[in-house]
């Protein structure tokens, strides 16, 4: 290959950078980016750099002095995969051609219906959305975040250390059911009403009310929530729209193997828009975790120059973390699968708990809530019983 062209440059594109150079590539590369800004780390956004104790400056990924030797197209986004021509065609009217092509585009918030250009109404995924919100935070008031899931409940948890008054809206019954499964979602969910945030669940939102701003949050059963602002939290849909037509399958994303290899034997992908096949569930997921983007590429990578020819190894099982309302939480595994959760260490009425889930006796997963050395002894056994 003389040429790769890696689209993405957020953490998932940086390391599969960093990772060709390791592994030998030495020949051009070309990393496409449609935000203008060099790679930044995306947990702190929710959280550190939202309170102010974080600058912009702190969130970059690319310590002083690394060289990588690469073409850095920023601000542009990809438009198309030409298979034929071998390039990747941009919005700008430039075409790169590539031998071989990562694809790392991530995903994009959802937003609701219908809340285009209503004043206080915030998603967060980029670092131009958290200064946004962070601006909205400091005036203080109310804030409304709808979607219980990590960020929101990120969000929720520093918002309230601000001294907002804040509203959480989960239309499921239990928040966090979907990665822990109910009776451990609800335990950490249950960190909201221990600090005195309203946690609304079970019902789901018909719109927002205000004329030129937000000043309420309408729900299905007809109550209606008074907002100064509103943080929508309702998931992310896979960045993969510029690949229709390319030849590549896309399935919630970009559907790949269990190293990233795709349809065609040039292009891999990773980070937030891959759907990669886990040999241990049977199943294709896409892994939208720091841990994944940082570690997945490098298989990928191996992938790619090797046109294919290697053989797959077996990722580590997902992990991820959250710091809410000062607990320290941690997941690894899948819990879907599992059969019986059980509680190793500590209580759940206390937040301070060590949780084990099972399928027919095996560990399959584990949760830590302010258990990081326990945690992360089952994390290694985890991941040893899997591999």
């Amino acid at each position: 290959m003389r040429t790769v062209a890696v689209v993405g440059a957020s953490l998932a594109g940086l390391s599969a950078v960093r990772s060709l150079r390791k592994q030998g590539y030495d020949g051009r590369l070309v990393v496409i980016g449609d935000e203008l800004h060099r790679p930044y780390d995306r947990p702190p956004l929710s959280k550190e750099f939202l309170a102010g104790t974080l600058g912009e400056a702190d969130l970059a990924l690319e310590p002083d002095g690394e060289e990588l030797g690469a073409e850095w197209l920023l601000g542009t986004r990809a438009t198309g995969l030409d298979r034929g021509e071998r390039t990747v065609r941009l919005a700008d009217g430039r075409q790169v051609r590539a031998d071989g092509v990562v694809v790392a585009t991530g995903a994009a918030a959802r937003m609701l219906p219908g809340t285009e250009g209503l004043a206080g109404v915030h998603a967060l995924r980029t670092l131009d959305d958290a200064r946004a919100l962070r601006d909205e935070l400091a005036a203080g008031g109310r804030l409304v975040v709808i979607g219980g899931g990590f960020i929101g409940a990120e969000v929720a948890s520093t918002a309230y250390a601000l001294g907002l008054d804040v509203t959480v809206v989960e239309a499921a019954p239990t928040p966090l059911a979907g990665p822990l499964g109910a009776t451990m979602g609800a335990v950490v969910s249950g960190l909201h009403l221990d600090h005195g945030v309203r946690l609304l669940c079970g019902v789901g939102v018909k719109g927002l009310s205000g004329e030129r701003r937000v000043d309420a949050v309408l729900l299905e059963d007809g109550r209606c929530v008074p907002a100064d602002s509103v943080v929508v939290g309702v998931g992310a849909r896979p960045c993969v729209e510029w690949l229709t037509g390319s030849g590549l399958e896309l399935d919630n994303g970009v559907k790949c193997g269990a190293d990233g290899r795709t349809g065609l034997a040039e292009v891999v992908a990773v980070g937030d828009c891959a759907n990669w096949y886990d040999p241990r569930a049977g199943a294709h997921h896409r892994v939208e975790h720091w841990t994944g983007a940082r570690e997945r590429p490098d298989a990928a990578v191996a992938a790619l120059l090797a046109g294919g020819a290697a053989q797959p190894g077996q990722p580590r099982p997902p992990y991820f973390w959250s710091d809410q309302y000062g607990v320290k939480i941690q997941f690894a595994g899948h819990a879907a699968g599992a059969d019986s959760v059980t509680v190793e260490e500590g209580t759940p009425d206390d937040r301070n708990v060590l949780a084990v889930y099972r399928r027919a006796g095996t560990p399959v997963a584990v949760l830590g809530m302010n258990q990081p050395r326990l945690f992360t002894r089952w994390r290694k056994q985890l991941a040893a019983a899997t591999s």
